[in-house]
């Protein structure tokens, strides 16, 4: 996806309750765009995935709109909170990080579409979550007006359909939901297949992939683990060892990236990670794992965010993040931010500007992080180095993200 501010311009609507927002594909070889005019809460819907370049379960997701015509432009997401008690607040935090974000980039945006993505739980239908999430959607609507910035449509995403909380015709938004165009099949799938727009899945199938192992493995991961941080970390408390463990964790890392590049990835996403996992030896992994724990060492790591084995990079951090099993789950701070710099690297590279795998895995990125130690990412949501002052990081992490380009946290 081009980044908001690249957006075409949007048709206007003769209905607030169904904004016509039009969506710019990133431009191919011959740098035309594809401009695309969305009219309904059905092509809204449909077109959510191909926006954010996955599909959001249990998200809150806002998309920012401007001008007359309803351009869009930042887009947030965050998890829905359990906690019905925290909705209110979450929704004033979201709202004034949406809107205070897209006018540090440019403008306040004019109007928000908002979307509810959840599945129903066990004996729960999708209309049942359509009425549950309903205190929440209002909440958000309440919130954005509170700053002069309109909710144009809110839509529940459930169990295939949607629902609107603005529409009130039965007509075209009834009661038992609308079902969601099959995959595929709609103007912007096509559009998104012709401009080589990727969804990658669910952001649960994602985070999956970067899951610590269970099981046997993980027990053996750990008893490796255990042996090496007895040998690791008193020569890392030392001082005076720490350049030879930098020296030696570079150096097996570059020969697992070295061995991944020599065996490309199977294909599916299951098998892949199999293979990749049979790649890597349990000890390997510890020593690589706890010596990323050094700012240093991670940051030098960096170095292969670029060249023709980037792509073997992000498989090795990938792998190295579902080694970090427990207790050393936050460890894995360290493989995700490097499998972050990659993915940012990779899709500029491949695309131009850098959003739909970047955007993926900086999602799952923040998911994990936030539950580790402190990960910090600059204003363009690529992550600080040990050597950057941290005063120029201006958004901690979280699992916000604004703009396209940018992170931002409550």
């Amino acid at each position: 996806m081009t980044q908001p501010d690249e957006s075409a311009p949007m048709s206007s609507s003769s209905a607030p309750s169904t904004p016509s927002s039009a969506v710019s594909p990133p431009a191919g070889e011959t740098g035309q765009e594809t401009q695309i005019t969305l009219r309904s809460p059905a092509e809204l819907a449909d077109a959510l995935p191909y926006l954010m370049g996955f599909h959001p379960n249990d998200s809150i997701v806002l998309l920012a709109l401007h001008g007359e015509r309803g351009r869009f432009g930042g887009r947030l997401r965050l998890g829905i909170p359990d906690n019905r008690a925290e909705w209110p607040d979450v929704s004033d935090q979201l709202a004034e990080t949406l809107v205070t974000g897209c006018a540090k980039r440019g403008s306040r945006p004019d109007g928000i579409v908002l979307f509810l993505c959840q599945d129903p739980a066990e004996g729960e239908t999708g209309r049942q979550v359509r009425e549950r999430l309903h205190p929440l959607a209002q909440s958000l609507r309440l919130a954005c007006g509170g700053l002069d910035v309109p909710v144009y449509e809110a839509l529940c995403i459930s169990d295939g359909r949607f629902w609107s909380y603005c529409c009130p015709d039965e007509r075209c938004c009834p009661s038992e939901g609308v079902p969601l165009a099959l995959p595929g099949t709609s103007v912007m799938a096509a559009a998104a297949a012709y401009a080589g727009i990727q969804v990658r899945g669910t952001l649960r199938e994602m985070e999956a992939r970067y899951a610590p192992l269970t099981g046997p493995r993980a027990r053996e991961q750990q008893t490796a683990l255990d042996a090496a941080a007895a040998d690791l970390v008193p020569r890392i408390l030392r001082g005076t060892d720490c350049e030879t463990v930098r020296q030696e964790t570079l150096a097996l890392a570059g020969l697992l990236i070295g061995r991944f590049h020599e065996a490309p990835p199977a294909s599916g996403r299951a098998a892949a990670d199999e293979r990749d996992d049979a790649l890597v030896a349990a000890d390997e992994a510890a020593a690589i794992v706890l010596g990323l724990q050094d700012r240093t060492t991670r940051d030098r790591a960096a170095e292969w965010m670029e060249g023709p084995q980037a792509p073997a990079a992000l498989r090795v951090w990938r792998a190295l993040a579902r080694r970090c099993v427990p207790p050393y789950a936050e460890h894995a701070a360290a493989p995700l931010t490097l499998a972050g710099w990659v993915a940012w690297s990779v899709d500029c590279t491949n695309s131009g500007h850098g959003s739909t795998l970047w955007r993926c895995v900086r999602n799952i990125w923040a998911c994990r992080c936030r539950m580790s130690s402190p990960v910090y990412i600059r204003s363009d949501g690529r992550p600080c180095t040990a050597v950057e002052d941290r005063g120029s990081c201006c958004w901690y992490v979280d699992v916000v993200a604004v703009a396209g380009g940018g992170w931002c946290g409550a």
